[in-house]
C-alpha cells in the first residue's frame, strides 16, 4: 500500500462538516477554502468514495509548485513521477482553472500540462511515437492560485452527489451533498420523528434515512478509480464488505416526506424505490398549512420555494407565515428551513436560535434552526 495526499472538495460553507467526516472515519485533516486535506492509502481512497456524504470528490494531489512562467509549469508538471499513476495505455484527459494568477489562459496551461506529462510518459515508457491513451481513465486538473499550481487526479469520477438512487427530479432539485448537510448539521437522531413537507423528489428525506441506517452513500454506484490497474478489486470488495457489516438494515424510523404537487410525490416514490427505501419513508401529497402529528420531539428540515417568480412571493410568504403558526403548537418539534429570503425570520413569527450561510448552488441561502424544547423523556433517551 502507498501513502497519498488526498483532498476531499467541498462546497463553499460545508467543509467543516466535511472535516468531521474525515475525521469520524479516523483521519487529521487540514482545511482550506472548499477543500479538506488528509493522507491515506489505496484502501482509504475507497472508504471515503464510498462514506463522505457532504463532500464533492475526492482527489489525488500529486504536486504542487510555483508557476509563474509557462516553462515553469512544464517543467514543474514534468518533475512529477507520473509513471506511479498513470500506466502506458491510460486515457488522461486534463482539465484546468486559473484565479489570480499571470498564467491566466487556461487552455494555455492544459494543452502545457498535457503535453508535459506526455514528454514524462514517453521518457518513462521509452515510446517514441504517440501515447494511445486505450486504456483507464485518470481524470487529471490542473488548479493555478496566486502562482501555485496543483496537479490533482479524481478518484470518484462523477460527483459524490451522484447516490445512484435518483432516478428523475424536479425542475430545482437540491444536490444531495447538501440534502445531507442539512440533515447532519440538524443533529438530528433515528429514534426521533423526520419531515419535510416540501420533499420535492424525496433528498433530503431519502438521505436522513441513509444516515438514520448507517448506509455509506456510496453503496449503490461505481468510482473511476475502480479501473485503475492499482486499486485492486480485493480493496473495493473489502470496503463494501465493512459497509454492509455496520450497516443497520433493522433500525426502525419514523420519516415523512409531503410536497403540494403529486408529480414531485410520485418522483420521490420512485426514488425511495431505486434506494431500497419503499417501506421506509410514508408520502403523501398536501400542503406543508395541513401538517399535523401526534408525535413529539421530531426534526422538520425543509427547502421551501424561493418565491423568484413574479407573482410568487406573497403566496409563499403567506405560506411561511402560516407554517410559523402552525408549528408554534408543536412546541417540542425542532424546525431547519434552507431560505434564500431575509425576512423568513420575520415571516415565521420567531427568531431563529441559530442561521448558517450555506449556497444552494449558486443561490445564497440561509439555514434557520428552531430548536423545539425536548421532552424530558426523549432527552433521557439520547444521553
Amino acid at each position: 500500500m502507498t501513502n497519498y495526499q488526498l483532498v476531499a472538495t467541498a462546497a463553499m460553507g460545508l467543509e467543516s462538516i466535511v472535516a468531521d467526516e474525515l475525521k469520524a472515519l479516523g483521519y487529521t485533516t487540514r482545511t482550506e477554502n472548499g477543500k479538506v486535506y488528509f493522507e491515506g492509502d489505496e484502501k482509504d481512497i475507497a472508504k471515503t468514495n464510498l462514506w463522505l456524504r457532504v463532500a464533492d470528490r475526492v482527489k489525488i494531489v500529486v504536486g504542487k509548485f510555483p508557476a509563474k512562467t509557462f516553462e515553469q509549469l512544464f517543467e514543474g508538471v514534468r518533475a512529477i513521477e507520473w509513471e506511479k499513476y498513470l500506466p502506458v495505455d491510460a486515457e488522461f484527459p486534463v482539465s484546468g482553472k486559473s484565479v489570480k494568477s499571470k498564467l491566466f489562459s487556461v487552455p494555455d496551461c492544459q494543452a502545457i500540462t498535457k503535453k508535459a506529462i506526455v514528454e514524462r510518459m514517453k521518457y518513462y515508457y521509452k515510446r517514441l511515437g504517440f501515447l494511445e491513451e486505450t486504456g483507464a481513465k485518470y481524470k487529471i486538473e490542473v488548479s493555478i492560485l496566486k502562482d501555485e499550481a496543483t496537479l490533482t487526479i479524481d478518484t470518484s469520477g462523477a460527483g459524490l452527489h451522484k447516490r445512484g438512487y435518483r432516478i428523475n427530479q424536479g425542475e430545482a432539485p437540491l444536490k444531495e451533498t447538501l440534502a445531507a448537510a442539512l440533515v447532519y448539521i440538524s443533529k438530528w437522531h433515528p429514534n426521533r420523528p423526520f419531515v419535510d413537507p416540501f420533499c420535492g423528489s424525496g433528498t433530503i428525506a431519502l438521505e436522513a434515512a441513509m444516515i438514520g441506517q448507517n448506509i455509506a452513500p456510496g453503496y449503490n454506484r461505481d468510482f473511476i478509480s475502480e479501473e485503475w490497474p492499482w486499486m485492486k478489486q480485493k480493496i473495493w470488495d473489502e470496503v463494501r464488505l465493512e459497509v454492509e457489516d455496520i450497516a443497520k438494515y433493522d433500525q426502525p424510523l419514523q420519516i415523512f416526506g409531503s410536497d403540494i404537487d403529486h408529480r414531485m410525490v410520485e418522483i420521490a416514490k420512485t426514488n425511495a424505490r431505486e434506494a431500497g427505501f419503499s417501506d421506509l419513508i410514508s408520502w403523501k401529497q398536501m400542503q406543508v398549512t395541513d401538517f399535523t402529528t401526534h408525535l413529539t420531539d421530531g426534526v422538520m428540515i425543509g427547502n421551501p420555494p424561493y418565491g423568484e417568480r413574479i407573482g410568487d412571493k406573497e403566496v409563499l410568504e403567506k405560506m411561511i407565515r402560516d407554517m410559523g403558526h402552525m408549528m408554534s403548537q408543536y412546541p417540542s418539534w425542532s424546525v431547519y428551513m434552507l431560505s434564500s429570503m431575509e425576512n423568513f425570520e420575520a415571516l415565521y413569527g420567531k427568531k431563529a436560535t441559530k442561521k448558517r450561510k450555506l449556497f444552494n448552488g449558486f443561490i445564497k441561502t440561509d439555514y434557520y434552526q428552531f430548536w423545539g424544547k425536548r421532552t424530558p423523556k426523549q432527552t433521557q433517551d439520547e444521553s
